[in-house]
């Protein structure tokens, strides 16, 4: 092994990042990106896959550029993404026959009621541990080869290839079409238990075998980096949330963390054996590292969190930067009487509701735009309640602390309120962005950057904790207010405008 740092890719869904690590898992230098958010219709979500892997190269030429770096210097780069999201390219051009359909885009709605028929949508929940719902890859798949003109024949022989981002970017780098475990886990075509892709479940959605990349590990080396990254092993890929996991070195079964980033995502590790939920709960992968068995968990997703901080911020002009809200939140002691629920894409765990679209209840000529703020940022708590509550109904167990990171982490007064609404301490780690942390920890093991598993857990430090404040009956007043909000968001949509 050469090089004495480890990269990480995270493209995530508003932004590409990279960051590099020392020995110690320390950040030595970073850069970042946006890139655009195209909504060509009500409930639709696109990216430019092209533009995503233009920035991806440009912030790994300025990380290694702050650092005063080459690529030699890198022991290895290992890749986190925002799942779920679909690309579709030409084998031969590289070039995707349409936009990259998002998570959160809801456009398959109509068909995954199709699709559900008589069994609904736990029609291939015990075979891919998931619910049929619009959130997940299969159907957007789907979608696009019944849309795209002649995209079906080609993709039948093997002429178009899909992949979520980890896939598009290592073919880019690399020229290799693989897939990890967790991202697979996220498509809705692979097996569970098998960790293949599920025959029966190709069939009954309609993707042809051929245009899917091969499954393996969460971290081994699938490829040698061309281009800026020349040379460079690239050797891990975890979806995001459970790069998250993997950073908060979250190895054991009950050992768990929360994502505050575009949306919010709690998972609990569950051991070597995947657990089903009766709570509206998903069953995932949780990381595999080279030949050991693969680890499970439990999530809890909720699609809007960072970005409703996004939304308040470019859609209706209430703050000129995401980091101004906490200030204007904090500037009323509480949220008037209004709640906002942010269900813009329907509503993900517990709910699964794809026919909700996101309500701002309570209003009054008291409510101003500051009370508006607080609701938002106490929407993402309260929908993380929502998702702990399932999990110990799941689970038979109290939720002791919270282990919290990703970007919203830096507002204290979200921290607090999630604490208080929990009536359970939160704790940052000093390293928040455990996304890339997680991705690059996963390289470095595949390539003996680290030794094993253990020497990774003792670089955690927790940086700062948070303890419940709210008395018990004012937690359940709110909690009973927000759970009638929610039910307002509920029947606005009948399917048939989803396209």
């Amino acid at each position: 092994m050469s090089g004495r740092f480890i990269a990480a890719i995270d493209q995530g869904t508003t932004s590409s990042r990279c960051m590099i690590f020392d020995s110690s898992g320390a950040i030595v230098a970073a850069a970042q990106m946006e890139h655009r958010q195209i909504f060509p219709r009500p409930g639709w979500v696109e990216h430019d896959a092209l533009e995503i892997w233009a920035n991806v190269q440009t912030v790994v030429a300025q990380a290694l550029e702050r650092l005063g770096i080459g690529a030699a210097d890198l022991a290895a780069v290992g890749i986190t993404n925002q799942r779920e999201t679909t690309v579709v390219w030409d084998r031969a051009t590289g070039l995707p026959i349409a936009n990259a359909v998002v998570w959160q885009d809801t456009r398959t709605a109509g068909l995954c009621e199709a699709l559900g028929r008589d069994a609904g949508q736990d029609r291939f929940r015990d075979r891919c541990g998931l619910p049929l719902a619009t959130y997940f890859s299969g159907p957007k798949v789907r979608w696009l080869l019944d849309h795209v003109q002649g995209a079906r024949e080609k993709a039948e022989r093997g002429d178009i290839l899909f992949g979520t981002m980890d896939t598009w970017l290592i073919w880019n780098l690399t020229g290799r079409h693989v897939t990890d475990v967790t991202n697979a886990s996220r498509t809705m075509l692979m097996n569970i238990r098998t960790l293949d892709w599920d025959e029966e479940i190709l069939s009954a959605i309609g993707v042809p075998a051929a245009m899917l990349p091969e499954i393996r590990s969460s971290a081994e080396v699938y490829g040698m980096s061309r281009g800026v990254l020349d040379g460079v092993p690239v050797a891990s890929a975890l979806g995001d949330q459970q790069a998250a996991l993997f950073g908060q070195t979250c190895f054991q079964p009950g050992e768990g963390k929360c994502t505050y980033g575009t949306g919010a995502f709690l998972l609990v590790n569950t051991g070597e054996a995947p657990v089903a939920s009766r709570h509206g709960l998903l069953t995932t992968v949780a990381y595999q590292v080279g030949d050991a068995p693969a680890a499970y968990a439990l999530e809890g997703s909720i699609a809007v969190a960072g970005s409703l901080v996004q939304w308040l911020r470019d859609n209706l002009g209430f703050i000129s930067t995401a980091g101004e809200i906490e200030e204007l939140a904090s500037s009323v002691a509480d949220n008037g009487g209004c709640y906002l629920v942010p269900a813009f894409s329907g509503l993900f765990a517990p709910h699964w509701r794809t026919d909700a679209r996101g309500v701002l209840v309570g209003l009054t000529g008291y409510v101003t735009r500051a009370h508006i703020a607080r609701a938002a940022l106490e929407a993402v708590a309260w929908q993380t309640r929502e998702v702990v509550d399932a999990m110990a109904a799941d689970s038979g167990r109290t939720l002791e602390v919270l282990k919290a990171d990703g970007g919203m982490t830096a507002n204290n007064l979200l921290m607090q309120f999630q604490s208080d609404v929990l009536d359970a301490p939160v704790v940052r780690p000093r390293i928040a962005e455990t996304t890339c942390l997680g991705a690059a920890y996963a390289a470095g093991l595949a390539v003996g950057f680290w030794p094993d598993l253990a020497a990774l857990r003792d670089h955690w430090r927790q940086d700062a904790a948070w303890r419940p404040a709210m008395t018990p009956e004012t937690r359940a007043r709110e909690y009973a207010r927000w759970k009638k909000a929610v039910d307002r968001t509920l029947d606005w949509e009948d399917g048939t405008s989803a396209g």
